[in-house]
């Protein structure tokens, strides 16, 4: 049952107009026209499993309704007003591909459809885009990566417990359930992971699902967008932010699909704007503690509608031959124009760790430096997953507000005996590092499983200690994510631990630091160092890690340097 209801913004809409899927099943969607239209028009649709009228939704319907596009927004299979069974990510290959081959038929769609929306919103395009529609001519997601399982539930082979449970609390019943009714502290701590809701009173399928994959596999594959880059026919732009959930997967799509997409119209028109945001993209100046400046944040809406003008009504705006990426530099605050991903002309540089063997924590003697290490004494500290080391911002995200996401002082942590810091010496000149960040770690550790974190830092002559990236990596995961292999206790491992892009400009005086610990609670969940099974575990052990840094075993961070003009 539809109905037609007028708003008086020149918009004409019609609520819970059935979509019927393959299987059967109906999925409900608003659909919004231009009051005054005249004959058909391109359609641009937007699948969410947030409720289709929450006013971000709505604005978003109104505004393309203005510029002269049937705006569809459609309740995502079991949620709302759309039947069916709510499974994350799964049907969404079929189910965005059939109301697209729904919407490009309509009498009021002139056969060109576009997709836009953020987050979940974004990774339902890349899903439907696979499917290789005829009508869909071009996706705009925001803040979204490239391998769900990479992001948002492990890293790694780390657990993202943060968001994995939160949001499997949000989505646990067809509507938005309040999560702010628990004590989320609690809540992280419970052991084993696979009772986590039912500790709580929640029966999460889904949850089930997560934690009994935890390589890998094929589940995961089915599921990856970049298993899928040369099904994908058509061009795409992206947006990111530098502190977002995704950052990784915004440039890994970018670049996978410039070299794979499934035609020359897409591999020749990929487009990603990367500002210094969170998860909510361009909705504030600030990210954390740190303010960016109004110039840092942009109409996105605007750079989208000429996007989808181009693409959708052939307007020849100039949207094709835009510099492919428009990025942010921090520490400068500006924005700049770059022809590929890793930029050509970074020169990536190895800065290695040194010390008399004491650099626990900001008291201790950790130096970062250009200098090749020789004959160098290790750095020990302990892991006690009954006292994890916090998480202080990053690339985190989403409720609850216990959990910060973003730029923050990290000297609250770095004062910590289990972590290790290693500091430059301040900078005599500008440092540019934009690009992929890695670190490469021999350690050992007495257990057979263990964790590493890296965090890179820019400190400012103050000592406010601003995080740009940070990556983990589980140990018996080092080989690859998709199988595992335990450690030897006692044995020294090179350890490669991926930060995730940055970019970012070391000012003169300030100095760059690299903080190495064995947990970032509760952003990942704890690794209890037995070697067990995954997820059945409630019992710890005290880890005693030490890390190398010799001729023999130099472990460094490789930054990616931006040469001077």
């Amino acid at each position: 049952m539809s109905s037609n209801v007028f708003l008086p913004d020149g918009v004409e809409t019609r609520y819970n107009v059935n979509v019927l899927m393959r299987d059967g099943i109906n999925l409900s969607a608003d659909i919004y026209f231009p009051r005054m239209r005249v004959g058909s028009l391109p359609a641009i649709l937007s699948r969410t499993p947030y409720d289709n009228t929450n006013e971000r939704m709505i604005n978003s319907a109104i505004f393309y309704a203005q510029q002269g596009y049937v705006f569809v927004a459609q309740d995502t299979r079991g949620r709302y007003d759309s039947e069916g069974k709510f499974r994350p990510w799964v049907d969404e290959f079929n189910d965005g591909h059939d109301t697209v081959e729904w919407v490009g038929q309509q009498e009021w769609c002139d056969g060109n459809v576009g997709m836009v929306g953020s987050s979940y919103v974004g990774n339902v395009q890349w899903q439907a885009a696979a499917m290789g529609s005829k009508y869909l001519k071009t996706i705009v997601p925001r803040v979204i990566g490239n391998n769900l399982y990479e992001s948002p539930h492990y890293q790694s082979g780390a657990f993202q417990l943060n968001w994995s449970a939160t949001w499997s609390f949000r989505m646990a019943g067809r509507t938005a359930q309040d999560i702010n009714i628990y004590n989320w502290e609690k809540v992280f701590a419970t052991l084993p992971l696979k009772n986590l809701p039912e500790e709580s009173g929640k029966d999460i399928f889904f949850w089930d699902e997560w934690i009994k994959h935890p390589d890998y596999d094929d589940y995961w594959k089915a599921l990856a967008n970049d298993e899928r880059y040369d099904d994908i026919e058509i061009p795409v732009l992206q947006i990111g932010g530098w502190y977002d959930f995704f950052t990784a997967g915004t440039f890994h799509n970018f670049v996978g699909m410039r070299e794979g997409g499934g035609s020359r119209l897409a591999r020749d028109n990929q487009r990603a704007i990367v500002g210094p945001w969170i998860h909510s993209a361009s909705t504030l100046t600030r990210a954390g503690e740190v303010d960016f400046g109004r110039g840092s944040v942009l109409d996105l809406e605007q750079h989208e509608l000429r996007w989808f003008d181009h693409w959708l009504k052939g307007i020849d705006n100039g949207a094709d031959a835009d510099i492919p990426l428009n990025i942010f530099v921090m520490g400068i605050n500006q924005w700049r124009d770059e022809n590929e991903w890793p930029l050509a002309r970074t020169q990536f540089t190895p800065y290695y760790l040194h010390s008399d063997g004491q650099a626990n924590s900001l008291l201790g003697d950790g130096v970062l430096s250009m200098d090749v290490p020789d004959k160098e004494p290790s750095d020990e500290y302990v892991y006690n997953p009954a006292f994890p080391t916090p998480t202080k911002g990053g690339c985190n995200c989403c409720n609850p507000e216990i959990v910060d996401w973003g730029a923050f002082d990290q000297q609250s942590v770095e004062f910590r005996n289990d972590v290790l810091v290693y500091t430059s010496e301040p900078l005599k000149k500008e440092l540019e590092v934009t690009g992929p960040v890695v670190a490469k770690i021999f350690a050992e550790t007495d257990v057979t499983d263990t964790d590493f974190t890296v965090k890179l830092v820019d400190v400012d002559p103050n000592g406010f200690a601003r995080n740009l990236c940070d990556g983990i990596i589980r140990a018996r995961y080092r080989e690859s994510t998709s199988h595992q292999s335990l450690l030897e206790p006692g044995t020294v491992y090179e350890f490669t631990v991926d930060l995730w892009p940055t970019s970012n400009v070391f000012l003169v005086g300030h100095r760059i630091r690299l903080d190495i610990a064995s947990a970032n609670f509760p952003r990942f969940d704890r690794n209890p160092n037995t070697g067990r099974k995954f997820g059945q575990d409630s019992e710890i052990r005290i880890a005693h890690q030490r890390v190398f840094h010799s001729g023999l075993h130099p472990s460094h961070v490789l930054l990616p340097v931006i040469p001077s003009v």
